[in-house]
């Protein structure tokens, strides 16, 4: 069955960096866009970056500049370079496919990413 682990998150300062991984099985990665998503405690969960099976990527604008996803296709990785963080950017982070059927089923338990002085 499908798997999705996340991991790299912690706490960092305002204008730190994090590097987010994230270990895909039981899909056929690189077939499938994915993305990451992060949601704050009452908030809708938001897509922040997301990349395609031919490699577009789509970024929101509040992390447009700061935040690089990429995949690694023979290794079913998807990453998610964080720079410049600001406290805005504290959440859960977590990747999934972006076809909204099929990822409903496929959430894990994802990254904490908190950003304070």
């Amino acid at each position: 069955q499908v798997r999705l682990v996340e991991s790299g998150g912690g706490l960092v300062q305002p204008g730190g960096s994090l590097k987010l991984s994230c270990g895909a099985s039981g899909i056929i990665f690189s077939q499938n866009a994915m993305a990451w998503y992060r949601q704050t405690p009452g908030s809708q969960r938001e897509s922040v970056a997301l990349i395609t099976k031919l490699g577009t990527i789509h970024y929101a604008t509040s992390v447009k500049g700061r935040f690089t996803i990429s995949r690694d296709n023979p290794k079913n990785m998807l990453y998610l370079q964080m720079n410049a963080l600001k406290p805005e950017d504290t959440a859960v982070y977590y990747c999934n496919l972006v076809d909204q059927a099929a990822r409903n089923n496929y959430w894990g338990q994802g990254t904490q990413v908190t950003v304070s002085s």
